[in-house]
């Protein structure tokens, strides 16, 4: 039948696993102490290997080479892995390992060669290496090399041989000096010989343990107890101590008593009969031991009343008994009388029998319990643990929620309880008693509406696998205590920035789905200490920015190894901390304040360029052109029912003729535009008035050349009026200005504010004095005149040529005067 467990047996187990003699020897202690990436590990078991294949990663940490047909490791097998910390070589049928083959591997930390065929145990010089597993080989003696005094770091060593059955003085010699804390010894056949000493050299042993069973002769045993009391080790573990069957009369634990370092004993998968228990307890309970446990162990009665254990008159220091797994074959039951006094002082137990009023832990998980089960009515279990404080019910078949609180609230000094792994279901509200800061919820199928069943009180809550798919602030609000939350392996896609938890100091959100921790998200838990994160599907870009960068990795503990890159594709599978990005690239603050400077010198660069090479007026220039471009376009509509017979008509003082002449004429001619000037154009025998109007009309512009002589000319001002009036009517940018030298505002006589009021609305060109410009001058001034489709200028084949006519001021003071009358 199958009793009660407790906690520490788990551990007990754990342990064993871990450094014992599983196939895991050093797992996962040796897996945390090398690895750092997931992309530094290469597992090659199981692929038929003849040879350690090359080449392999430079960076790799961790290499397994389990369960291949290697033989032999020799030579230069190993080159190139300088950085190697774990190598597994298990089940490999290794019947030789060269001492020169881990020159190689200097970083080495963890080795494992168990389960193979080594004859003797190997030499190797590693000066760094922490765990070594040499059991289950076929090594005749424990003869340890020469070669180990240079394990200077050696921490954990397992041996066992199966062709090995003592262990002689001089055995563990070279590890004299070593700084060894923990030992495992035995391969589970019978150890027929210990020579006294060989243990008691190697004076740092802390833990213990010893596969080896013994069965009638105990002496061995006994010498090998005292030489660890001389060694001063804390903890014991015995593994098959007595074989099934074993007629167990003798007292093999006697120096126990004598031995005050000794803190913890365990007994793993032995077989114990009433008789031994009875003997072996007195010795317990005369010791110094702290907690006594018993794992897997076959119980067996061979007293007619069962085991009787009555009152010893000593003080005892036991304050934990775990029995875990008790497996008892016989017919009847068993009979367990145990004197209450004798457990009086227990502060855990896992075997109730009655009321134990200094009881402060009750672990009954893995069992069928049930409500009704546990709880019984009529029963006053404050009476019975008056001083009970940790609870645990994990793996049982509890169901209501509700029904667990209103109990609970008849065990008013429990603290902590444990519901793990039941059936629980949210049936009815709950009502916490205040006294209870501790509660598991944990792989409970309870969803989103768990937080409505919860108590403030809480200071420490496990929520793990409970089926959340998301928070909300006001589902934390009033939990100012909780120091510890666990939301592990639940459907959180996202970390709430709005969550406030001033006391948090631990918070476990792993294996859910989030994908980016924000900065916002973490500032609600000013104490927090610790953060697990890791086996979420990370997207590393902008959004982990800070998270990889900024944030403080001591607060992880399973940093980098559980934090991986799930998108981009190109990312995916390594890890985060190998991602790499800026914090310019990332900070659109930080871009801003970077590129404005840039922009600013760039740009005062630009305009000081610009300054120098008189982008002004080039920028005049090329606005003009782009103008009577556009407008060009939008006119030639409009223009398409008109003819013309000039490109443009010339306005001008005659004492600006020979810049006329000699540079307008020739340049715009040359260029195919026909030209009115009225030197040269006006009908001889008409009217000044009627020649301007007519060479106005029959031009598609009107080009003038102002200067201070411009504006002091009356026929000047006659052709800018009538040009002006038809510009209203006809064409709107039929009239082009060019200045041939600068006017200043106030020269401009009062009968001249029109061109005054023009020059401010439209653009002009400017002569430039430098030849180089002058180029970019002609070739605006062109475009603005061949802006007219050709079509436009009908009948236009040459430009007329008239003998030139002097106007005299008697002819011109007469037209003024008509002109006056007629306006």
């Amino acid at each position: 039948m199958s009793l009660l467990s407790f906690w520490f047996s788990a551990a007990v187990v754990s342990s064993l696993l871990n450094l014992g003699c599983s196939s895991e020897h050093g797992g996962d202690e040796g897996f945390k102490l090398c690895v750092t990436s997931k992309q530094r590990i290469e597992d090659l078991s199981g692929q038929n290997l003849t040879g350690v294949p090359s080449p392999l990663p430079g960076d790799l940490q961790y290499l397994d080479l389990s369960y291949n047909l290697l033989g032999r490791l020799e030579g230069a097998a190993f080159a190139g892995l300088s950085r190697l910390c774990f190598l597994k070589v298990t089940h490999c049928g290794l019947r030789l390992v060269s001492p020169d083959v881990f020159s190689h591997v200097p970083a080495l930390k963890v080795l494992n060669v168990s389960h193979n065929l080594l004859s003797a145990i190997p030499d190797m010089s590693l000066k760094d290496l922490r765990i070594l597993d040499l059991t289950y080989n076929l090594y005749s003696t424990y003869q340890i090399p020469a070669s180990f005094q240079s394990l200077g770091k050696l921490d954990s060593l397992l041996l066992g041989s199966s062709a090995a059955h003592s262990l002689r003085h001089s055995d563990l010699d070279p590890l004299s000096n070593a700084s060894l804390s923990r030992l495992f010894l035995g391969a589970g056949v019978h150890m027929q010989n210990y020579d006294s000493g060989a243990l008691a050299k190697i004076r740092s042993i802390q833990e213990f343990s010893l596969f080896a069973p013994f069965c009638g002769n105990f002496e061995v045993f006994e010498r090998l107890l005292v030489d660890l009391n001389v060694t001063g080790t804390t903890a014991l573990t015995f593994i098959t101590l007595f074989p099934d069957s074993c007629d167990q009369h003798d007292d093999p634990f006697r120096p126990l008593p004598a031995m005050p370092s000794v803190q913890s004993l365990t007994i793993v998968s032995t077989w114990l009969n009433s008789s031994f228990m009875e003997v072996f307890l007195k010795n317990v309970w005369l010791s110094s031991l702290y907690r006594l446990s018993f794992v897997n162990m076959t119980y067996n009665e061979d007293t007619p009343d069962g085991f009787q254990f009555h009152t010893l008159n000593h003080t005892i220091n036991l304050h934990t008994l775990s029995f875990s797994g008790i497996n008892h074959y016989q017919y009847r039951y068993p009979t367990f009388n145990i004197s209450l006094e004798a457990v009086s002082g227990l502060t855990s137990l896992t075997l109730l029998i009655s009321v134990l009023p200094s009881l402060e832990t009750l672990d009954l998980s893995d069992n069928l319990l049930s409500e009704t089960g546990f709880w019984w009515p009529g029963c006053s279990h404050t009476a019975a643990f008056p001083k009970l404080r940790h609870l645990s019910l994990s793996k049982n078949r509890f169901i209501s929620l509700s029904l667990i609180c209103v109990n609970m609230k008849l065990m008013s000094t429990v603290e902590s309880l444990d519901l793990s792994f039941n059936s629980l279901s949210l049936d009815k509200p709950c009502s916490w008693p205040s006294q209870l800061i501790q509660l598991s919820l944990a792989n409970n199928n309870l969803g989103n509406r768990v937080f409505q069943f919860l108590s403030t009180h809480f200071e420490r809550l496990d929520l793990s696998k409970t089926g959340i798919t998301f928070i909300k602030r006001e589902d934390l609000a009033g939990f100012l205590k909780l120091t510890h939350l666990g939301l592990s392996s639940n459907s959180l896609q996202v970390l709430p920035t709005d969550l406030r938890l001033p006391a948090l100091r631990s918070l476990h959100i792993d294996q859910n789905a989030i994908t980016s921790i924000f900065s916002q998200a973490l500032a609600g838990f000013p104490q927090l200490q610790t953060l697990k994160a890791g086996r979420n599907p990370f997207v590393c870009s902008c959004d982990s920015y800070w998270f990889v960068t900024l944030f403080n990795k001591s607060h992880l503990p399973d940093w980098p190894l559980d934090y991986t890159c799930s998108t981009p594709p190109r990312y995916s599978n390594r890890s985060l901390s190998e991602y790499r990005t800026s914090r310019l690239s990332c900070e659109a603050g930080l871009q801003a304040a970077v590129s404005l400077p840039v922009i600013i010198a760039v740009s005062a660069v630009v305009g000081l360029v610009f300054h120098k090479c008189d982008g002004v007026w080039y920028s005049k220039m090329l606005w003009v052109w782009i103008r009577m471009k556009r407008r060009g376009r939008k006119r030639a509509n409009l223009l398409n029912n008109m003819s013309f017979k000039y490109h443009a008509f010339i306005s001008y003082s005659h004492q600006d003729s020979d810049w006329v002449d000699d540079q307008l004429v020739p340049s715009l001619e040359r260029a195919g535009v026909s030209l009115c000037v009225h030197e040269r154009d006006f009908v001889p025998g008409e009217w000044i008035i009627d020649n301007i109007i007519s060479c106005v009309e029959s031009s598609y512009k009107t080009l003038f050349v102002l200067s201070k002589h411009f504006v002091q000319s009356e026929w000047c001002n006659y052709e800018l009026f009538f040009a002006h009036h038809r510009a209203i009517s006809v064409q709107r940018d039929s009239l082009v200005f060019l200045l041939l030298e600068p006017i200043p505002a106030d020269s401009l006589p009062r009968k001249f504010l029109r061109l005054k009021s023009l020059l401010r609305e439209q653009t002009y060109l400017e002569w430039p004095g430098e030849p180089r410009k002058q180029q970019l001058f002609w070739a605006s001034l062109r475009s603005m005149l061949h802006i007219a489709d050709r079509a436009v200028l009908r009948g236009v084949a040459t430009c007329r040529i008239l003998p030139h006519r002097l106007i005299s001021s008697k002819t011109a003071t007469s037209a003024a005067h008509q002109i006056v009358t007629d306006l």
